[in-house]
């Protein structure tokens, strides 16, 4: 394990200025309260101490703490120009030397706090300071992070998104001397909402051949289940590749990362592959097909999605290496979280997808107004309704016979209704031996 003096103290001599002898400050470092810690949030508090080690007495006027977050995009261009890393050095980047370059830079800031840690009255006199003994000093220190949204931390080609403490140590005629460290911030993203549970889907084809001497095309397809990951997952391919031309072809996907910085209305763009995975070669007249195949995410930075000068994005493309010719590609949006997968939410969105697939069919079967069931006068054949209809006496006779007007009566019945079903055979055909029996009776 590396000592942590290591990683976050700064050895600093002092020498002679003005003609006084500066006293030595043997270490001045910064620790967190959570060394272990991999990242804060908004709204959350940063902790920890300033380290002093003197090797002998010194004067001070002040410990002083900032801390600070942003956003900054940096680069050049014309001839003879170099891009200048998004590290530390880009806030003291200096203009590119070639006259005929021009630099385009932005910056955005999320978090400035400041602390003074050791505080003397009247620290405009000269004669105002106090005396550190020799030996070590521990000066606590804590702020909170803003509650609105903070953007995760970054460093790319043409910027970067840092969050650092700076503490200055200042002395009475002598420089100030200061050490700087830097603290991860993570933007929480979930992949278990609905728009990234949602599975991505295309496909494409291509026609191999050069000019009028064509081989055939080359068809291919793509699925992932959901578009939102987060790292160390693996994510399940299912594709279609089919060969119809005379070539071999190796099928192949891989994960892009996208960082695309904004500076003075100009646009800069880095794309590069973090992880592949190929398949078997193909040949003509052949198809192949990926049920599920595994391509694992890297540990690498979340999607960055909330910062207006730089975003970083992923797709995964899926393709088909052609020999002589340009390959046939896919690209599926993607997108890395921090909060990962829990199983739930896709299990309903597929379920209630597949039950909408599989009901769809009710749509075009049924009718927007249900129809009225058929009369029962329509299903009955001629003959029935003869035989069933009864006779009636003319109307003066039967009006005669009731002793009222024929239209005060309503008839219950016009037709008699249907037969009731039944298992059992009213009017069963008789056995031989029946047949005799009842001759015989008879």
């Amino acid at each position: 394990m590396i000592p942590i003096v290591d990683l976050i103290c700064k050895s600093l001599t002092g020498g002679e200025y003005k003609g006084k002898m500066v006293a030595k400050v043997k270490t001045l470092g910064i620790v967190f309260a959570d060394e272990q810690r991999s990242g804060y949030c908004s709204g959350e508090l940063v902790s920890g101490q300033v380290l002093v080690e003197l090797s002998e007495d010194m004067r001070v006027t002040a410990l002083r703490l900032v801390a600070r977050g942003c956003a900054r995009v940096n680069w050049s261009e014309g001839p003879g120009t170099t891009t200048t890393p998004s590290s530390a050095a880009m806030a003291t980047s200096s203009p590119s030397s070639s006259s005929s370059s021009r630099s385009f830079r932005e910056e955005v800031e999320y978090v400035h706090s400041t602390q003074t840690l050791i505080e003397v009255p009247g620290e405009n006199s000269e004669e105002s300071f106090i005396t550190l003994h020799a030996g070590k000093h521990e000066f606590p220190f804590s702020f909170q992070l803003p509650q609105g949204p903070l953007v995760t931390s970054f460093s790319g080609k043409y910027g970067c998104i840092q969050y650092w403490i700076n503490a200055t140590l200042e002395r009475p005629s002598a420089p100030d001397q200061s050490v700087r460290r830097e603290f991860p911030v993570i933007s929480h993203m979930d992949v278990n909402t609905p728009t990234l549970l949602s599975p991505v889907s295309t496909n494409k084809e291509k026609m191999v051949g050069c000019w009028f001497f064509t081989s055939g095309p080359i068809a291919l397809s793509a699925r992932i289940e959901r578009k939102g990951y987060c790292n160390g997952e693996a994510i399940p391919i299912y594709a279609e590749i089919e060969n119809c031309s005379s070539r071999l072809i190796v099928p192949k996907a891989a994960i892009y990362q996208t960082v695309t910085c904004l500076a003075n209305g100009r646009t800069k763009t880095c794309k590069q592959m973090v992880a592949n995975v190929r398949g078997n070669h193909i040949g003509s007249g052949s198809m192949d097909t990926w049920n599920g195949k595994k391509l694992k995410i890297p540990p690498v930075t979340a999607s960055i999605l909330n910062c207006s000068i730089i975003t970083v994005e992923y797709s995964l493309a899926v393709y088909a290496h052609i020999p002589g010719a340009k390959k046939l590609k896919l690209e599926l949006p993607l997108v890395i979280g921090t909060i990962p997968y829990n199983g739930f939410g896709s299990r309903t969105a597929s379920v209630s997808s597949q039950f909408s697939m599989d009901m769809s069919w009710l749509s075009l079967a049924l009718p927007e107004q249900p129809e009225a069931p058929p009369n029962y006068a329509d299903v009955v054949s001629e003959e029935e309704f003869e035989r069933h209809t009864p006779s009636y006496s003319q109307p003066d006779d039967l009006e005669r016979e009731l002793g009222r007007p024929i239209f005060a009566y309503i008839q219950e019945f016009r037709f008699q209704p249907p037969p009731l079903y039944s298992e059992i055979d009213p009017h069963p055909t008789l056995t031989e031996e029946e047949q005799s029996r009842v001759a015989f009776v008879i």
